[in-house]
């Protein structure tokens, strides 16, 4: 927990509150316990005799057994829950919050089915992910689950796992990049990969000035137009994972599977009761971490072997270099395929490099 705040402003330190507590409860310990069968029995005696019941109903009246204790004990543990509402009242919301939506464990193989439905709530720009699977999803990063790394082809273990760790890097540099996410340019990302693979560097000098089927930056990269869109908080929930074998030869190749879901709204909405829509990008990458010796590269950078995403609630126009998240009566016009759970991560993903299907229909969002 973590340190609470005064009534006047002021901070209260993890070691206050952890003394506090120890007080408290050394306190309780010197509470007055229930009296002997013994002490029960003098008692009595002493009120038969003459002159002595006057003076027992000038003071308080005898205590029942256990009655004061107990009582002593339950006002004592209400004034702590009534403290550590006061002093730490986020932490406590934070606890009954996520009843609901408990963390989901990391994914380490694909699931065998769609994760299960979830009450029907509407999104808020606090609660952004509720009432959707990714409530209970890992944010950022942390929910892409990497493997421990052993050697493989012309790697080691440990040159294996900083392949690992760099791919793990273009997923956040390409799709968790805050600036990237506002429509940025994506040098980090691109900079990782191999300078010397000529499909994939001319895709990247026309895909950002004339953006088309073939040459769409949204193959790679997220990105929403800042004049239309604005995202909903600073989290984005993802879950997937990567894996690895020996490809071609002897290259370490790194496959990533990725569900990306970004909340949003209008970029002049001004909060409250404005709609949020989310945004669900599932991406396929394999990624060639080439033997210099055999593939012309550069040092930390690697070959990409193939793309593919899937994307609802992100436009079906003419490629814009932008997902175009559909808002009010445009979703409903927006949506001409057929019906998709977005959330579903049982199945391959369908979309590629030269498809050009119709947008899904999302079951949920």
């Amino acid at each position: 927990m973590g340190a609470g705040t005064e009534p006047d402003g002021s901070s209260r330190s993890d070691e206050e509150w952890q003394r506090f507590l120890r007080e408290s409860v050394a306190g309780a310990a010197d509470a007055p316990k229930e009296p002997s069968a013994r002490a029960r029995d003098v008692a009595n005696r002493l009120r038969a005799e003459p002159g002595r019941e006057m003076e027992g109903r000038r003071g308080h009246p005898p205590a029942r057994p256990g009655r004061r204790t107990g009582w002593y004990v339950a006002g004592l543990l209400a004034s702590l829950v009534l403290l550590v509402v006061a002093l730490a009242p986020g932490w406590v919301v934070d606890l009954f919050a996520g009843a609901d939506s408990p963390p989901s464990a990391a994914e380490t193989a694909r699931p065998a089915g769609a994760p299960p439905a979830e009450a029907a709530l509407r999104p808020t720009t606090k609660e952004p992910f509720r009432g959707s699977p990714a409530a209970g999803w890992a944010s950022g990063a942390a929910g892409i689950t990497v493997p421990e790394a052993g050697a493989v082809g012309w790697m080691s273990a440990a040159e294996v796992e900083r392949a690992l760790a760099r791919s793990r890097d273009f997923l956040v540099a390409s799709g968790l990049d805050r600036g990237v996410l506002r429509g940025e340019r994506p040098g980090k990302a691109i900079a990782l990969i191999n300078p010397h693979q000529k499909d994939v560097q001319d895709l990247l000098k026309t895909a950002f000035r004339t953006p088309s089927e073939k040459n769409d930056p949204l193959l790679l990269f997220s990105r929403f137009q800042p004049s239309r869109t604005r995202l909903v908080g600073d989290v984005v929930k993802t879950r997937g994972r990567l894996t690895y074998r020996e490809g071609e030869r002897g290259a370490v190749q790194v496959t990533a599977d990725v569900t990306f879901v970004y909340p949003v709204t209008r970029a002049d909405a001004g909060g409250g009761d404005d709609e949020i829509v989310r945004t669900i990008v599932r991406r396929e990458l394999i990624l060639s971490w080439d033997d210099p010796d055999k593939v012309i590269t550069e040092p930390g950078t690697f070959s990409v072997v193939s793309y593919k995403y899937a994307m609802t609630n992100g436009g079906c126009g003419a490629p814009t270099g932008y997902f175009v998240p559909p808002f009010g009566t445009d979703r409903r016009a927006d949506e001409t395929g057929a019906e998709v759970d977005p959330y579903d991560r049982s199945t391959p993903v369908g979309r590629g490099e030269s498809a050009a299907d119709e947008c899904g229909r999302a079951t949920r969002s």
